[in-house]
């Protein structure tokens, strides 16, 4: 079926894995004992993948759609249709070092792709489905691209995207876009499409062309740009592959686990839990497809696939508070947040009603999970963990840079050589200087460490601000408002004021039952008395949606903008006196 072509590497692999899994509980001895495998040659589709795959009829991908069809794959099968992927897109041209852009949603198409690229040491550019035309644009100029694989109902987006690239099609078109077939051809230009369906004339015995370094390029992450133009993010068969053994430590992972991920495909979190994570670990990934979110029909199915581990980002948990929790029957083992940090009352509500603790994690699409609460770590409310096994991590003060502050930019120590960090920013020495800066890669977010070593959250760098001289955390007032029932989301910011520089002023989304208003307002400037210190306390309120990236981030620069601007729809505490 398949063959390796790296030489080395999987026995460390697999030790560095398991000694993970034996202490998957007992963080001291993990954090203490782990040493990172630092293979030279390395491919994780053929040296461990299609290792655990060699007669493994076990379900490694479950996919479930809104209409409830559902799909499995074995890790047999996937094995041997990445491995005749590969060769179909070998005999297309696509060769080591070509970059692919790869844009599909949770379909079996986008890991049979990811395992096809990696066995023919190709770089995959992910990319959401929900990408524009103009964001295409940069990702095959920036990116250099010259294949992509995209779903049929995306497929019309390219015809304003120039370059020489091969274009691959999965699945028919939709009602209403360009038709493929001969017969009725809406658009002639998709016949320059080549459909993906005939993967199934490839053979599936595959022989790689050459052997993979470690250090070969794996794959280009676009940043999610909440404030900037995104970076182009470089990642190695080692960066992403093995830095998420610390991923899978932070999960609780184990073999024969049900993992279920809510992310969407083209973000760095659906590598990390999708993909690598759970294969690490030896895990099924399950997956609920969905097209509005439906808690209790998500818990129905979560119920149905016995998940034993479930991660999501703070909107998805924010959502699921608002519903029915005990709907669940059997609550997943592990519980895990991430891209955001996870508000405190969120934590206390499902433990209430789950019995389980959403344990935060804290990491970016330059890296794997940095710092984290493992299982069996005492927690502490607020805090977001230790540093994970393999990272080394460090508080630089705001004013000098050394590390050793007890609150300061969190950053990496280089000389402990984390595999799990990306190499740098494709095509911009001049950024990826300044991210390594003095032998730290630097984060960009402030944290806290108290006595133990645990880590608080405070905010990026470029969010915290000062008012009356009293620096400020957004995200401590944000988790103060969603202590309040009517508050289902909150984004807090700067706004100017004459006397103080700036205040605190909240972008609110309301719960269900609850309507923007005079009256409303009131209530939460009532609340923001009672549980703020003076100083802290917000000034200014306003309802509505809250701008996000479509990685679900809050893109607090347009809040910043606005609020310079001025509106007429916002409230403030003196109205209320």
């Amino acid at each position: 079926m398949t063959a390796t072509g790296t030489g080395g590497g999987t026995e460390d692999f697999r030790a560095a894995r398991d000694f993970l899994l034996r202490h998957r509980e007992d963080y001291t001895a993990a954090y203490e004992g782990f040493a990172w495998p630092r293979p030279e040659y390395f491919n994780w589709a053929l040296d461990w993948f299609d290792a655990i795959a060699d007669g493994n009829d076990r379900t490694a991908l479950h996919i479930v759609e809104e209409d409830g069809t559902e799909t499995r794959r074995s890790f047999a099968d996937l094995a041997r249709r990445s491995a005749r992927a590969a060769n179909w897109l070998r005999a297309l041209g696509v060769g080591a070092g070509d970059r692919i852009v790869v844009m599909l949603g949770n379909q079996v198409e986008l890991w049979e792709v990811a395992l096809a690229a990696m066995k023919l040491r190709a770089v995959v550019i992910p990319a959401t489905p929900l990408l524009g035309a103009a964001d295409l644009r940069d990702r095959i100029e920036r990116g250099r691209a010259r294949h992509v694989v995209v779903r049929a109902e995306d497929a019309a987006k390219f015809a304003d995207v120039p370059g020489e690239y091969t274009r691959i099609v999965v699945g028919a078109p939709a009602v209403g876009t360009p038709a493929a077939d001969e017969a009725d051809a809406a658009d002639a230009s998709f016949a320059e499409w080549i459909p993906y369906e005939d993967v199934a004339t490839a053979p599936e015995d595959f022989t790689p062309d050459g052997v993979t370094r470690a250090d070969d390029p794996l794959m280009l992450y676009f940043t999610s740009g909440t404030t900037a133009r995104p970076k182009l993010v470089e990642h190695t068969h080692v960066s992403y592959p093995v830095g998420h053994l610390a991923t899978m430590y932070w999960i609780g992972l184990k073999p024969g686990d049900v993992h279920l991920n809510i992310s969407s495909p083209g973000w760095a979190k659906h590598a990390w839990s999708n993909l690598f994570a759970p294969w690490n670990a030896e895990a099924t990934v399950f997956i609920h497809n969905y097209t509005r979110f439906d808690a209790g029909r998500l818990m129905a199915e979560m119920d149905r696939a016995g998940v034993t581990s479930f991660c999501a980002p703070p909107t998805v948990w924010r959502m699921l508070i608002q519903a029915d929790l005990t709907q669940l029957r059997t609550p997943p083992r592990e519980v895990v947040a991430a891209g955001e940090p996870l508000n405190p009352e969120v934590i206390e509500q499902v433990r209430r009603d789950w019995g389980v603790t959403i344990r935060d994690g804290f990491g970016q699409t330059e890296t794997a999970v940095q710092v984290a609460n493992t299982p069996g770590q005492e927690l502490k409310p607020g805090s977001m963990g230790r540093p994970t096994p393999g990272f080394r991590v460090v508080l630089l003060d705001p004013v000098t840079g050394e590390p050793g502050a007890a609150e300061g930019e969190i950053a990496l120590d280089l000389s402990a050589a984390p595999v799990g960090l990306m190499t740098g920013y494709h095509g911009d020495p001049e950024r990826t200087e300044e991210a390594m800066a003095g032998g730290y890669y630097r984060t960009g977010d402030i944290g806290a460490r108290d006595a133990e070593g645990y880590l608080t959250y405070v905010g990026r760098s470029d969010d915290v601000f000062k008012a009356s001289d009293y620096k400020i955390s957004p995200f401590e007032l944000e988790s103060a408002l969603l202590e309040h029932e009517a508050v289902a989301e909150a984004a807090v910011v700067p706004a100017p004021d004459p006397v103080r520089l700036a205040v605190p002023k909240a972008y609110v989304v309301l719960a269900a039952g609850y309507q923007p208003g005079p009256d409303t307002a009131k209530l939460l400037f009532e609340h923001s008395r009672a549980v703020l210190a003076p100083y802290k306390r917000l000034r200014r309120l306003e309802f509505g949606a809250l701008p996000k990236t479509v990685s679900g981030k809050i893109r607090r620069i347009e809040l910043r903008e606005a609020t310079a601007k001025g509106s007429g729809a916002e409230y403030r505490e003196e109205d209320f006196r």
